[in-house]
C-alpha cells in the first residue's frame, strides 16, 4: 500500500494531514464510458481500484473465504451477495482491514488497492481506513453533538483546516444538510435510525476517502429510510467507489452496477465461502452462468 516512490505525490485532499507516505489513485476515466442498459453504468475504460487476487481468509483454523479473486472498478456500486455465513461481511472488512484486531484472523493472497498491497509491510492502517471509509449494518453515532460526529475524524487526522466548510459538504453529499443544519449542536443520538445512518456515511465521508464500505447498510431502517439510503448510493457513486453487502436482492437489483455472489462450498470437508459468480448486475439476475446463481436469486434457497 505505502511506497517509497518520490513521484506518488499527496493528492489534494491530502493537504493539512500529517505527513507520512501515500498514494495517488488515478483519476476516473471519463473518455469511453457509455451508459448501461437500465441507466446503470457501464465499465468500459473504468479504472481498477481493488485488484483481488486469490484472497482467503482465516479464523484461527476455520476457514472462511477461499480463492476469490476479481476486480473492483472505479465510480460504481458493487453488490456482495449470498446465504448468510459465506464470508461476505469477511470479505468486505478485509477490504480496509477492519479485520485485523480480531484475534486469530489472517489473510492469504493479495488485495491490491490501486496497485498497491493492502496488507503490504509498508501498509498504514490509518491510512488505509482514511482512504476506503466503512459504514456498518447498525447506525453507530458518536454520543456527541452532529457537529462533533462529523468532525471527529478530521480533528483526529489533522485536518482542521476550514472544518466547519468540511462538515457542512459531508452533511450535503450525505443529504442531510437540509434536515440537520439548525441544529448542529444537538446530540446526533436525537435524530431518527435513517438520519443517523446517513450521518455515519457523512462521517466516513468527511475525510474524503476514495471508496465506501457499507456493510447492509439499510437492514435495520425501515422502508422509507432504506429508499433514502439507496437513492444517496446513487448519487455518491459519481464521487465514490461504493462496495456494498446486502442480503435484500431486490436492493441489489435496484442499486448495483456490478454484482458477486457468494455461497458455501460444499465439495469438501469444510464449509467454506466462495465466491461462485461475478458479471454485471442485469446478468447476475437474468442469466447467470452458475445454476448456484440462479438457484440463489430466484429464491431457491438462501
Amino acid at each position: 500500500m505505502m511506497t517509497t516512490d518520490p513521484a506518488l505525490t499527496p493528492d489534494p485532499v491530502d493537504r493539512g494531514i500529517p505527513q507520512r507516505v501515500r498514494i495517488r489513485t488515478t483519476p476516473a476515466a471519463r473518455p469511453g464510458i457509455e451508459p448501461g442498459r437500465n441507466g446503470r453504468t457501464a465499465i468500459t475504460a473504468r479504472p481498477v481500484v481493488f485488484d483481488i487476487r486469490d484472497m482467503s481468509c482465516s479464523y484461527g483454523s476455520n476457514r472462511a473465504l477461499d480463492w476469490t479473486t476479481l476486480k473492483i472498478y472505479r465510480n460504481i456500486v458493487t453488490a456482495v451477495i449470498g446465504p448468510s455465513g459465506c464470508g461476505k461481511s469477511t470479505f468486505i472488512r478485509s477490504l480496509n482491514r477492519m479485520n485485523d484486531s480480531i484475534p486469530g484472523f489472517s489473510v492469504g493472497g493479495e488485495i491490491l488497492y490501486h496497485g498497491h498491497d493492502v496488507y503490504g509491510s509498508q501498509a498504514n492502517r490509518v491510512e488505509v481506513r482514511r482512504r476506503i471509509g466503512m459504514v456498518f449494518q447498525k447506525p453507530n453515532p458518536f454520543p456527541k453533538s452532529i457537529y462533533d460526529n462529523i468532525a471527529w475524524a478530521a480533528r483526529n487526522l489533522g485536518m482542521k483546516r476550514d472544518l466547519d466548510a468540511r462538515v457542512e459538504r459531508a452533511l450535503r453529499h450525505a443529504a442531510l444538510w437540509d434536515e440537520v443544519k439548525d441544529r448542529l449542536r444537538d446530540s446526533a443520538l436525537g435524530l431518527s435510525g435513517g438520519q443517523q445512518q446517513r450521518l455515519c456515511i457523512a462521517r466516513a465521508i468527511a475525510v474524503e476517502p476514495d471508496v465506501l464500505l457499507l456493510d447492509e447498510p439499510a437492514s435495520a431502517l425501515d422502508p422509507i429510510a432504506t429508499a433514502s439510503i439507496e437513492e444517496l448510493m446513487t448519487t455518491l457513486k459519481d464521487r465514490y467507489t461504493i462496495v456494498i453487502v446486502t442480503h435484500n436482492m431486490q436492493q441489489a437489483a435496484r442499486v448495483a452496477d456490478r454484482t458477486a455472489f457468494f455461497s458455501l462450498d460444499t465439495t469438501g470437508p469444510e464449509r467454506v465461502g466462495t465466491l461462485i459468480e461475478y458479471n454485471d448486475t442485469e446478468t447476475i439476475f437474468s442469466s447467470p452462468a452458475d445454476p448456484r446463481t440462479r438457484d440463489y436469486v430466484t429464491g431457491q434457497f438462501g
